[in-house]
């Protein structure tokens, strides 16, 4: 089976490396994002996706958008029997969708019509969800919106963050891939149309989601560090020498039996650094002051002594 894999974020490259893996699949091309500018130095960085084709020597198309002139033309000579999509960033225009001989196939990381659009995982933690999964989708002119091929399901952990689940998402998304194409290919697989009911959207994370409210239930904030760990983080403010440093906050636990006014530190010596919240408290695991490194609370008060009674603030960043 002829195959154009079309994909740029890190979860895409699960997809790929199955896809190579396996004799009844021949990718013919690879298209992903632009090499987009990094770092402090702006410098021009490939894909996870990109490197990963050229490490393995199959064609790379990048056009800037999937509507570029020309871009058709390209996939066509390419003379695929299915695209597969995983994590590729562009809505794909009917000229594409319409192309393969057995059209365009999603991998989507949640079980649609559940979170659709660009941040399932970490909504899925951040709602307390007790499962979440991966859908292998037909895809058509909407978002996340196409029939249903194949689903899998996974618990949501309680050591779970959004990179954990995020990385056993990505290689079951790759299993059921490889098991579902050639069934589909096949007819023995029948796409199913997306439950009318339970259609809910994931937006865009941004940097401002990962600001901790204090005033909010220990568990919702526990839940809020975990789905935006490693990105874009968890964080609330300090006073210190006068001024108001940020502080991530990397991993935590509820103190189910500890109470204290929201943001109040309850406890901060070498047996621990415990928040009060708007119900319970949290327990402070792995914290990072802003230019620093990732610490245990023993650590860093050993650094940075924090008085019982003093609060960390919530305020924009």
């Amino acid at each position: 089976m002829r195959v154009i894999f079309m994909g740029t974020a890190e979860l895409a490259g699960a997809s790929l490396r199955a896809l190579c893996a396996d004799q009844e699949f021949q990718v013919v091309a690879v298209v992903t994002q632009p090499d987009r500018p990094k770092g402090r130095e702006l410098k021009l960085t490939p894909s996870p996706v990109k490197e990963l084709a050229l490490a393995r020597k199959l064609p790379v198309l990048q056009p800037e958008r999937a509507r570029a002139p020309g871009f058709v033309e390209e996939l066509q000579a390419c003379q695929p029997d299915v695209i597969a999509v995983a994590a590729y960033g562009q809505i794909l225009p009917r000229a594409i969708l319409d192309l393969p001989v057995f059209g365009c196939v999603n991998v989507h990381t949640s079980l649609l019509p559940k979170y659709r659009g660009a941040a399932p995982i970490q909504w899925a933690i951040l709602n307390g969800d007790p499962e979440t999964g991966v859908t292998i989708m037909e895809m058509d002119a909407g978002l996340d919106t196409g029939p249903i091929l194949a689903q899998a399901t996974t618990p949501i952990r309680p050591e779970d963050n959004a990179q954990t689940l995020h990385d056993r998402l990505a290689e079951m998304g790759a299993r059921l891939l490889v098991q579902t194409l050639p069934l589909y290919a096949a007819g023995q697989v029948l796409p199913q149309p997306q439950p009318a009911e339970g259609a809910s959207y994931a937006r865009k994370i941004t940097k401002e989601d990962g600001r901790l409210d204090w005033s909010q239930p220990a568990r919702a904030l526990l839940n809020r560090i975990r789905a935006f760990t490693p990105w874009p983080g968890a964080y609330t403010h300090l006073e210190e020498r006068g001024q108001r440093r940020l502080l991530k906050i990397w991993s935590a636990e509820v103190a189910p039996d500890r109470h204290g006014a929201p943001g109040e530190i309850l406890k901060a010596d070498r047996s621990g650094l415990e928040v009060g919240c708007g119900d319970s408290a949290l327990a402070l695991k792995t914290v990072q002051l802003e230019g620093g490194r990732r610490l245990t609370p023993e650590a860093f008060l050993a650094g940075h002594p924090l008085p019982a009674g003093q609060r960390f603030v919530s305020l924009d960043h």
